[in-house]
């Protein structure tokens, strides 16, 4: 109810007929009508001036704005402008007692603000309809002065009911009256804050102002430091472009400058190359010591087994390798030896008129392929302390097999091969061979 204009309300009792008289004083007005009660007024709403006097000031007071107030009578008779709310207020209370032009111009605005109210409460056919309609309007507080007007101007509204209205509304400006002063007080509170937070925002104000000024500042800095960059940037482009044009006469005064460089880059091509070729030549002399370091090992392991097999000869063991004995075209197998004599034994098998076939006995070679080379020997030479595990049992068990003549010797000297490839000649192979692989073994 905060929202219903009652705080410019002025008690009509404490305005004196004197005052009243004076502020009526030139108003043209008709001759005040005996009141009537419902029963003279029948189905008819009450007038402004056919309420009781004492009515009219909580009329004026709570269903006109004091704006709208000075608007209505300013078109009826003119005031200065210092002329107070209290005089406005006494002067349409006043006037409300008879029928007059100011009258009938606050009824006729009575009557255009609140159809809404009168329409409602219209449908009241008694004073307790009348009583609840208006309880109501007083407990949601909603249209309290259109409840007001519509209520003692209906038909059904008697003394008593009016006078219960009187009270309720006389209470109603009382309790306004202290929720006002409660708001002035909050207002007060909030007048107080919204003060402190003006000091503050001046305060953060003058803060954005003195930080705004030193970004200034800052950014002036900057601005002068970019053009000193780009002056130097410029005379160092200036600079360059000199250099570049004495590069450019310099290079044109040199004869054959062009032949000169060309002279340069392939030298240094040469010079790069002769460096890969001394590289390779150093590498190349490392492998050939290397080999030259083998090749001795080899005279000196030859030499040391020459000696062993002679020592052996001087002890009574024939010598099978002479005279040459012709194998007639047989397929010698070599399974084993040492690398480095497979070309010495070669050579004595193809001497004494043989094939010569050799099988590493799985060191690098597929131990899978020894089967078609056994196979196609006609001998089996088997030097068993240079071959795996592996390639000996299969070798055994293939010649066993297959009754394959099969010599195992222990030492892979070149002198041990060429003892066991005698005794293969002619006319006595299988005798010689059996001898000497039951032997070996």
């Amino acid at each position: 109810m905060s929202d219903v204009p009652f705080l410019r309300v002025a008690a009509a009792d404490i305005a004196t007929e004197q005052g009243r008289r004076d502020a009526l004083a030139g108003l043209p007005h008709a001759p005040r009508p005996v009141a009537a009660d419902n029963a003279s007024l029948g189905s008819r709403r009450r007038k402004l001036w056919d309420l009781q006097a004492k009515f009219h000031c909580p009329v004026v007071g709570v269903c006109f704005e004091v704006s709208e107030l000075r608007t209505l009578i300013s078109r009826i008779m003119h005031f200065p402008r210092e002329t107070t709310d209290f005089m406005l207020h006494t002067t349409a209370v006043g006037a409300c007692e008879t029928r007059s032009r100011l009258s009938e111009v606050l009824q006729k605005y009575l009557e255009r603000r609140f159809p809404l109210a009168v329409r409602r409460f219209s449908g009241a056919r008694s004073a307790e309809g009348l009583r609840a309609l208006w309880r109501e309007s007083c407990k949601t507080g909603s249209d309290i002065p259109g409840a007001l007007w519509a209520s003692w101007t209906h038909p059904a509204c008697d003394a008593s009911l009016a006078q219960e209205i009187y009270a309720d509304i006389h209470m109603i400006q009382h309790q306004v009256g202290s929720g006002t002063r409660a708001d002035l007080a909050a207002l007060q509170a909030v007048q107080a804050e919204n003060a402190e937070l003006r000091k503050q925002l001046h305060e953060a104000r003058a803060d954005a102002e003195a930080q705004g000024l030193e970004r200034s500042r800052e950014a002036q800095i900057l601005v002068r430091q970019i053009a000193d960059l780009r002056a130097s940037l410029a005379g160092k482009e200036g600079m360059l472009a000199t250099v570049t044009g004495q590069f450019d006469t310099l290079r044109q005064s040199l004869p054959e400058l062009k032949a000169r460089q060309s002279l340069a880059r392939r030298a240094s091509d040469a010079e790069a190359r002769a460096t890969a070729l001394r590289a390779s030549v150093a590498g190349l002399e490392g492998e050939v010591e290397r080999l030259g370091r083998l090749v001795q090992h080899a005279e000196e392991t030859i030499a040391h087994l020459l000696a062993a097999d002679a020592s052996a000869a001087g002890q009574g063991h024939p010598v099978l390798d002479e005279p040459p004995s012709d194998l007639a075209g047989k397929r010698i197998l070599c399974v084993g030896g040492r690398s480095g004599s497979v070309d010495a034994y070669r050579r004595m098998v193809e001497q004494r008129g043989g094939s010569f076939l050799h099988h590493d006995g799985g060191l690098e070679e597929n131990l899978n392929r020894i089967d078609a080379a056994l196979a196609a020997a006609d001998l089996v030479v088997c030097q068993a302390g240079c071959i795996s595990h592996n390639a000996y049992w299969r070798v055994k068990e293939q010649c066993k097999r297959t009754g394959k003549p099969c010599v195992f010797v222990r030492g892979a000297g070149v002198t041990s091969f060429g003892r066991v490839v005698g005794a293969a000649r002619a006319g006595n192979e299988e005798s010689g061979v059996d001898r000497l692989s039951s032997a070996t073994e």
